[in-house]
Formats: structure tokens, sequence, C-alpha cells
């Protein structure tokens, strides 16, 4: 069974999954960082794939990927600095990037690398969910790698539940209409937004991301989702601190307050 399906099969709550850029802040950085949240207890991982034109990311991601390529970090060199990552990490590893690196890279080739790295899902936020039916699906299934899509709160109840019979995995919840940031709150609308998706009854368990960075966004997410995705405000604090390990201790500690 796919890692992914195995961890919200456990019946787990408020869980964590934590994003950050491949190559950021350094090149050679990406499995130590990997290594550094699951020992910290984070239960899920996204890796960003750095692309120039990142259009659902906020400044911070957009810098984190500007830097990361700056470095020199590719699809090539990301796989091969993965090769080994499977023999000490257990928790399930999602790549997070844009439609073109991947067509570049072969889509077949991406999915057949990822195999043998060990990545479970990838999230294209670029990839529209007609061509992942008629040209992704069936390749992605052939090699189990889950296309996680994102819905947002303009995406009417029709395509969720179209979505949410095509797809297997998680459904990635954009909390709002606005690229990633930190927030310090959701507002009344994005709440009911949060509970009229959790009020569909779903097949796929639901994950919110964008704006999650303090006890009450993460909080306000997991009451209506199996958990919540956390990326600019690690992504800075990884900036900030230069060191994965007092990152991701000053994000736990900004979800206690």
């Amino acid at each position: 069974m796919n890692r992914i399906n195995q961890l919200f099969n456990s019946n787990k709550k408020d869980i964590l999954s934590i994003y950050f850029c491949a190559g950021d802040p350094t090149l050679d950085g990406t499995a130590d960082v990997i290594r550094t949240l699951e020992k910290h207890g984070v239960s899920m991982i996204e890796i960003g794939i750095p692309f120039s034109d990142p259009m659902a990311d906020g400044i911070v991601i957009q810098n984190a990927a500007t830097q990361a390529l700056r470095n020199g970090m590719s699809l090539k060199l990301l796989f091969k600095q993965l090769r080994d990552i499977r023999k000490d990490v257990k928790i399930p590893l999602v790549f997070m990037g844009y439609l073109n690196p991947i067509m570049q890279f072969g889509f077949e080739n991406f999915c057949r690398q990822c195999v043998e790295c060990g990545i479970d899902g990838v999230i294209i936020p670029d990839l529209p969910f007609r061509d992942y039916q008629e040209q992704y699906r069936i390749i992605a299934e052939r090699y189990n790698i889950k296309v996680i899509m994102l819905i947002t709160p303009e995406t009417s109840e029709e395509r969720v539940r179209e979505i949410d019979a095509h797809t297997d995995g998680f459904i990635y919840m954009v909390s709002s209409a606005a690229t990633t940031g930190a927030q310090q709150d959701f507002n009344e609308q994005k709440r009911s937004y949060f509970k009229k998706i959790e009020d569909m009854h779903l097949n796929n368990p639901l994950m919110v991301g964008f704006g999650i960075s303090n006890k009450a966004t993460f909080q306000a997410a997991c009451e209506h989702a199996s958990g919540a995705i956390i990326g600019s405000k690690f992504v800075t604090l990884l900036e900030e601190e230069k060191d994965p390990e007092k990152a991701i201790l000053k994000l736990k500690e900004a979800l206690k307050k």
C-alpha cells in the first residue's frame, strides 16, 4: 500500500505536513532536511521542485525557488540526492512542482524515478484536471504515484466531487484563492468553507494548506480536516536559521502559541 494511504488509514489526527524547497538554503541539504523533519515527528513531507515561475506561491517560496535554482538544483540532481533516502526515512514523501520541468523530464520517466527513490505522490498546481484524466492518470497509476489535486473556495461542488471520485491519496484544500503565505488567523468565511467541504463527506481525506503558521491557523484547519500543510513559515525559519533542526523546533514552538 502507498505510504500516503497508510498514513490516513491509521486514523491519525492533527497530521502535520511540512513543505520546503529542495536546494534552499543549501544545494546539498535536501536529505538532511527530510531526515530532521521525520525525527521531530512530522507525518508527511512535501519536497518542492524549484521552478522559475511558481504561480501558486507567494514571495517567500518564490524566493526560495529562485535561490535553489541559483544554487544549481535541478530535477535530475534532486533524484540523485534522494536515491538512498528510503534507507532510513519511513514517512510519506510528496513532490510539489510545476508541469513544465516534469514535462521536460518526461512524465513516465519522472514516475519511474519517483518509484526508485520512494516518492509516494506529486502535487502539480498547474496540471488541469482534464489533462490529468486524459494523459497522466494511467501512467501515474501504473507506478502507484498519487497525483494530489487542489481545491479552492472557488471550486464548484460538482468539480470537488469529480476530483474526489477520480483521485486517491488526499485532497489539498487550499485555504484561499490567494498565493501561499503565512497568516495569523482564518476568518469566518474561510472556516465556513472548510466546514462546507468537510460536510460533503468525501472519500478522500482532506489536508488544508496556504496560510498555516501558528496554533490558531493549525487548529482551525485540523478541526475540519485530517491535518494541515505548513510551507512559507517553515521556509522562512529555514532561511533564517540555516539549520533544519533549529527551524523545526522554532516552528513547533509557534504551533503552541
